[in-house]
């Protein structure tokens, strides 16, 4: 009787978490300021799952310290499923390598809900650069440097191009600047040659011819731009990185309430409104397991532990 008692208290201690959360809205702290790619991939989902969970899901920015700040404040928050990360593998696999002193453990402090999706990044030339395609460029850049700009030092499109000039021995000098924004401005005005971004901010200067796209770091083509080749297509093999995006929990979050996120963030990025958007974005939606996903995180820490190394980049 008593074994029996306690396999039924069992059961309601596994189950009551899912069953009653959530009792009030969710949060989803996004560390970086309003307007990015990471910001808009959390937006996208926002209202579309708190439909799902029959409560309202918000979106708080908290940016700072190369998404460190942000964070740090959802590996310290309560494990009970009402707040949430906007995870970025610039901040949770390339800065414990960046940065001198980081205030929390990727693996450690974190639970895997949901890989949200792949960003396809793109490296773009002003007309004037003199270059047309990737292989014109590495050959170029043989002989002399080329300046290319990024979003900042240390994120993924700055690695995309440490890793590229590992690959071929291209001269490339690194330019970085204080948002993707600005530094296709200046690209556009031809004060660099050249930048590394995300593919949803440079199409519209592609398509409007005020900039050559030389190609694309990842695996396949992207849907928005499909006349753009891969790097591996230009002859730089193997090489296939995106920036991807996705849903953490806090550390000892239960998981029942882990597998229901998943459940729902499964079925909110089948719909065709976060299909759209997400194109639009330029993020083309992920569907793997926690697991799979926690998996995919320890091996881009290893990965880009390397390049980081061998391009000797800090900040302190």
């Amino acid at each position: 009787m008593r074994i029996a008692l306690g396999l039924v208290l069992s059961l309601i201690v596994v189950t009551a978490p899912a069953q009653e959360w959530p009792q009030k809205p969710v949060r989803i702290i996004v560390p970086f300021a309003p307007g990015g790619l990471v910001d808009n991939s959390a937006r996208v989902i926002a209202e579309p799952l708190g439909a799902r969970l029959g409560q309202s899901v918000v979106t708080e920015n908290r940016g700072g310290a190369g998404g460190n700040i942000g964070t740090q404040a959802v590996a310290q928050a309560e494990p009970d499923g009402y707040t949430l990360l906007l995870g970025y593998d610039g901040t949770l696999v390339i800065n414990p390598h960046v940065y001198a002193k980081i205030p929390f453990d990727t693996v450690r402090d974190f639970a895997p809900v949901a890989k949200l999706g792949d960003a396809t990044l793109i490296l773009v030339a002003n007309p004037a650069a003199g270059v047309r395609s990737l292989k014109e460029l590495v050959q170029a850049a043989k002989t002399k440097p080329f300046s290319y700009g990024t979003s900042g030092t240390g994120n993924t499109t700055h690695l995309v191009a440490e890793l590229l000039k590992q690959r071929t021995g291209a001269r490339l000098e690194h330019v970085p600047y204080k948002g993707g924004g600005p530094a296709l401005i200046d690209v556009v005005g031809g004060q660099i040659p050249l930048v590394f971004t995300a593919i949803a901010s440079a199409q519209q200067y592609v398509h409007s011819g005020r900039l050559l796209a030389l190609g694309v770091p990842s695996a396949k083509r992207s849907s928005a731009l499909p006349d753009v080749p891969t790097f591996e297509e230009s002859g730089v093999a193997p090489f296939d990185v995106s920036s991807w995006v996705g849903i953490f929990a806090p550390a000892k979050t239960p998981r029942p309430i882990i597998e229901r996120l998943h459940k729902e963030l499964t079925v909110v990025l089948h719909s065709q409104f976060v299909k759209e958007r997400y194109g639009v974005l330029g993020i083309e939606p992920v569907e793997i397991t926690p697991a799979a996903f926690g998996e995919e995180v320890k091996t881009d820490l290893a990965r880009w532990a390397q390049v980081v190394k061998a391009a000797n980049i800090r900040v302190d």
